[in-house]
């Protein structure tokens, strides 16, 4: 298996996590929102994986404290790609 997959394995277990505990409640309702404007279930997981993957990356590669304030700031602009 790779690396890559290993890690997008990893990051739909986190988002199935968060969903099932509503914890971050925004996940949830960002996911709800993106059903309801038509998007289908894995992408709405890519999206938000997406907005996961730029928290962990600057988490391993800088050593910076996870930043929550900004992910949810990510999850509430979906669809639009997260840019910061």
């Amino acid at each position: 298996m790779e690396t890559n997959e290993k890690l997008r394995e990893q990051i739909f277990e986190i988002i199935k996590n968060q969903l099932r505990d509503n914890e971050p409640p925004e996940t949830k309702s960002t996911y709800n929102r993106l059903i309801r404007k038509g998007f289908d279930d894995m992408q709405i997981r890519q999206m938000i994986g997406q907005c996961l993957a730029v928290e962990l990356f600057d988490v391993m590669k800088f050593r910076k404290p996870y930043n929550n304030a900004r992910y949810i700031k990510n999850l509430l602009a979906l669809p639009k790609e997260p840019f910061d």
